[in-house]
């Protein structure tokens, strides 16, 4: 039960920092937004100012501006800042609605027809923010629009427009209708975009989750089982040993020879039991084993030949400065898993290849069976995902992909060009290197 709630534990602290960088991914998308809408405005002041000629207050708008350039280049470095998303957003929203309240006071306030930018806010509010947030929003920017309806700088038309104002209030709402059109289409894709990665990194995060529960569940049945086989097995291993000692089966050559195949089979079973109760506990225990790569990659192919006599098993090593390991027993029944299945697909030659590549070890096991359909390979890494019919198969690959990742590394599965299967197994060497002391 505790494995489990770490499990969940360590979900939950995954699912918070994506939260964290998808919200920090949103804030780029609001700086990116500010920048076009203070060249907006410079343009849109500039024209009106200089081509209209319209009275406009350039020093109070210039500073607002300014003050938008100002947050935007403090905004930069915090776009790792991981705490807080949604406070991030609000506030630089607030900001934003307020820059915008004081350049549609100074410039007509409701009588302005960009004064619909406020639903720009209101909108992106209602996709990146918590629901009081975005509510809080929509109060601001209402209120906002109210107060700029009785109190604001009056436009004067200059000289020689006469009655035209409507004409300039219909050209200026078209203008404005265009823009939060093309803002907003442009912007919410992005951002959608990133809500939609976010879920699918939360939807694998869960079904990561879930197979590790599944894997801690398997382990107490696992250990479980261990317990209670250890004692049957002394049982059987104390009567061989008497049946050996029985004149009359010392006389019958035969006979003896099976006992000797039983014996050797019972400790077999007995090894797996010790190797289950160990990967049940601590695999780097008070007094781990130590060993070289090489040694290690040597032992778990000398174990499977001595089980699996004739199997050919083309054998590479090419692990550089051989570096010392602690020796994993899941990570050797995990590679002793994938040999068997690539011995059952083909029974009279393997492949395993062993290399290092940078900071990580790469194992490859090849076959030349009949391979694995589409349907294996996009079920790769689920449970009972088998070609087999009996039920309760199909749990080595999903065991080696759990223990790998749990690893920090990486599983995969092709088909072979020239016929048959290979499993690849990308692991990063400081997972099992052999920690040195202070």
């Amino acid at each position: 039960m505790t494995e489990t709630r770490q499990g969940w534990q360590g979900w939950l602290t995954r699912a918070a920092k994506l939260t964290d960088a998808t919200g920090s991914a949103n804030m780029r998308q609001l700086v990116t937004l500010r920048w076009i809408a203070v060249a907006g405005q410079l343009l849109t002041i500039l024209f009106v100012r200089f081509v209209l000629h319209f009275d406009l207050p350039l020093m109070p708008m210039g500073l607002a501006m300014a003050a938008a350039v100002v947050l935007n280049l403090a905004s930069m470095p915090l776009y790792g800042w991981q705490r807080g998303p949604n406070a991030q957003l609000f506030c630089a929203m607030l900001f934003d609605v307020g820059l915008l309240t004081v350049q549609l006071y100074l410039s007509g306030g409701a009588t302005n027809p960009f004064i619909e930018l406020y639903l720009l806010q209101v909108v992106l509010g209602a996709v990146l923010l918590d629901r009081w947030s975005s509510w809080t929003i929509v109060g601001v920017t209402a209120c906002c629009f109210a107060t700029l309806t009785v109190r604001y700088r009056p436009l004067v038309l200059p000289a020689g427009y006469g009655g035209s104002f409507f004409e300039l209030y219909t050209i200026g709402s078209l203008l404005c209708f265009a823009l939060i059109a093309t803002l907003l289409v442009l912007f919410m894709t992005r951002i959608t975009t990133n809500l939609q990665g976010r879920d699918t990194h939360l939807a694998d995060l869960r079904q990561q989750a879930a197979e590790e529960d599944h894997i801690v569940r398997m382990g107490l049945l696992a250990s479980g089982a261990a317990h209670e086989l250890g004692t049957p097995l002394a049982s059987i291993a104390v009567i061989l040993a008497d049946w050996r000692r029985m004149p009359v089966l010392a006389r019958a050559p035969g006979l003896l020879a099976e006992i000797g195949e039983m014996q050797a089979e019972v400790q077999r079973c007995k090894r797996i039991v010790t190797g289950i109760l160990l990967a049940a506990g601590e695999a780097r225990g008070e007094a781990p084993e130590i060993v070289s790569l090489h040694r290690f990659l040597d032992g778990i192919v000398d174990d499977w030949r001595a089980l699996h006599p004739g199997v050919e098993v083309d054998y590479v090593a090419r692990v550089g400065d051989n570096p010392q390991i602690v020796s994993d027993p899941a990570l050797k029944q995990v590679i002793a898993n994938i040999l068997d299945n690539a011995a059952e697909a083909s029974p009279d030659w393997i492949g395993f290849r062993g290399e290092r590549s940078g900071d990580h070890l790469v194992l490859a096991v090849r076959d030349r069976g009949p391979g694995f359909s589409a349907e294996r390979i996009a079920g790769f890494g689920k449970p009972y995902q088998s070609s087999k019919a009996e039920p309760g198969h199909g749990l080595g690959l999903f065991l080696a992909v759990n223990v790998v990742r749990k690893l920090g590394g990486t599983a995969s599965v092709a088909n072979r060009d020239l016929g048959g299967a290979e499993v690849t197994l990308t692991l990063p060497l400081a997972a099992i290197a052999l920690e040195e002391g202070p």
